[in-house]
């Protein structure tokens, strides 16, 4: 359940898609037709992949994907079942693939098929504000409350027993029961990706949602911005304060804990029981383990272990940090 509000454009022929990245020679059946475009863990046979980093070979060796995006350095990371297409630069082959099978992902364009609640089904459903608007394709559980001047967008699901708070929008995303989204919220609006090309850039799709696990809370004024090729997860029973930012991809455990202004970079994934103290910044693509306690203040550059305690910058160990700040 990756995509499930984006429509798959395909399938395309092999060589429409190497025509992209202008790749040619390759001795292969021209006419092959692939299904999608996926991450290394979930491509599946007559899929296309990417892989772009060492950090990733434990996934390449095991993925079932058909094709490769990668480079020279890596191709030979990858099973007999994956031909390797290699390029110059792989997310960006990866953005102009990803545009050609879900080309409505790209922009994050203001919903115009919103219409005011009183005009919808949920108008004797919902106990709701003033001028609250809803559109297409949203689905609304029992025992909800949503606050003035929110904006619900086309592709959400929100569950029974939630609190949408007032100036909030909602697009691309799971809220399930017992979820409070405190106000000035934006959640499931794309992250912040894009590749500088000939003083241009080029924005990268994404084709993920959010998905906020029950019994959480999101405070006032968060930023969760929606998966590019995987999902951004909030486990359940996580709460988040203030002024958070999660960037696309990140995956946040059961039972964790985030305090005001901290910032967390793309795909980082954590734990369960994750406390993190206030103006902490977690760096892209690492892995926090369970039971994680990062003081505030911290710059956090590399992976930690479970049941570690750290702090400073970069994050070490507590206690190495306070013996040699004595």
């Amino acid at each position: 359940m990756v995509n499930p509000f984006f429509k798959n454009s395909g399938p395309f022929k092999i060589s429409d898609i190497l025509q992209l990245m202008n790749i040619d020679d390759l001795e292969i059946d021209n006419d092959q037709k692939i299904t999608d475009i996926k991450d290394l863990l979930t491509s599946e046979k007559n899929d296309i992949t990417f892989f772009h980093s060492k950090k990733y070979k434990h996934l390449a060796k095991n993925t079932k994907a058909s094709f490769c995006i990668t480079t020279e350095s890596l191709k030979n990371e990858l099973p007999e079942n994956c031909k390797s297409l290699i390029v110059k630069n792989v997310l960006v082959s990866t953005s102009k693939v990803t545009s050609k099978f879900y080309p409505s992902s790209i922009y994050d364009y203001f919903d115009y098929t919103v219409q005011d609640i009183t005009e919808t089904k949920f108008k004797d459903k919902v106990k709701f504000g003033k001028n609250v608007l809803i559109s297409n394709n949203v689905t609304i559980g029992s025992n909800c409350l949503i606050g003035h001047n929110t904006i619900i967008e086309q592709n959400v699901s929100i569950g029974d027993n939630c609190s949408i708070g007032s100036n909030v929008i909602l697009r691309n995303s799971l809220i399930n029961n017992n979820v409070s989204v405190l106000d000035n919220c934006v959640i499931g609006k794309h992250g912040f990706g894009f590749f500088p090309i000939n003083e241009k850039n080029l924005r990268y799709p994404h084709i993920g949602i959010v998905i906020i696990g029950e019994n959480s809370e999101i405070g006032c004024g968060c930023t969760i911005d929606r998966g590019s090729m995987s999902n951004t997860v909030i486990g359940k029973n996580t709460f988040l304060d203030n002024q958070v930012h999660i960037a696309h991809n990140v995956k946040i455990g059961e039972n964790s804990i985030i305090a005001g202004q901290v910032g967390i970079a793309g795909s980082s994934i954590l734990g369960n029981n994750v406390r993190i103290g206030g103006q902490a910044g977690i760096s892209g693509h690492l892995t926090i383990g369970n039971n994680v306690e990062i003081a505030g203040g911290s710059g956090v550059i590399k992976d930690i272990s479970d049941n570690s305690k750290v702090m400073g910058y970069p994050a070490k160990n507590i206690r190495d940090f306070l013996k040699d700040n004595k």
